[in-house]
């Protein structure tokens, strides 16, 4: 679902920052992935370039069969829209909309018909745990329900991959906890594909496998014994 071929971020300013050196892994369709290293190891980066919101300064990578770097920025927003959801670390909620609008959002902005934003609004609303709650603003919303409100936006257009950046950096351990454990049970019910960034073990155990960074270029690509274990069963 994902490759990255020898890929290559350098940033020329002040001064010449190589931000990731001949980058090359693949993650599987249904895969859960986590990127992990140390601050400026060029996590933020890898996930930007994933995603299309950045582009390489060489090499080359391919979501579910499509080479990016081949693309203009019209071909690039295409495929952030049809194929990529995004979960970030502070929600990204619109203040002045209630838990379902936020979810609808990307639905009415493709224009697809009423009855199809209502009843795949719901499903996801319902999907996170948060049905009950539909019509409360973010403001009035605890921080796991805001992150519940964004997984449900990020998978409302049934996304291939889902790209989440510190999903949990915001919350406190038992709220992340439950989050994590959301995103294992998606990925699990829907065959999503999902990288996420992380700095905490805990999270990344709650994955398949764990891409470690350190200095821009790929340390260690090893997979998780006890979702390895649960893969081998399904």
């Amino acid at each position: 679902m994902i490759e990255l071929d020898r890929v290559v971020k350098i940033y020329d300013g002040r001064s010449r920052v190589v931000a990731l050196d001949e980058v090359s892994f693949a993650v599987g369709r249904g895969e859960m992935v986590a990127v992990m290293g140390q601050s400026g190891s060029g996590k933020s980066t890898l996930l930007n370039i994933i995603g299309g919101l950045d582009r390489p300064t060489s090499g080359t990578v391919r979501i579910d069969g499509v080479a990016l770097d081949g693309l203009d920025d019209d071909g690039l927003t295409r495929v952030r829209r049809e194929k990529i959801g995004f979960v970030f670390q502070f929600f990204n909620l619109l203040p002045t909309l209630s838990a379902l609008d936020n979810v609808a959002l990307p639905l009415r902005l493709r224009r697809r018909p009423a009855v199809e934003v209502a009843t795949r609004t719901s499903e996801m609303l319902a999907l996170v745990g948060l049905d009950a709650r539909a019509r409360h603003l973010p403001d009035e919303l605890s921080g796991g329900e805001c992150q519940r409100v964004a997984i449900a936006r990020a998978l409302v257009m049934n996304p291939k991959v889902v790209l989440a950046d510190e999903p949990t950096g915001n919350l406190d351990s038992k709220t992340g906890s439950e989050i994590l454990n959301l995103l294992q049970r998606l990925n699990r019910e829907l065959s999503s594909t999902l990288v996420m960034v992380t700095h905490d073990a805990t999270a990344a155990s709650h994955c398949h496998r764990i891409v470690r960074l350190s200095d821009g270029r790929l340390e260690a690509d090893e997979r998780v014994a006890a979702r390895a274990r649960e893969v081998s069963r399904a």
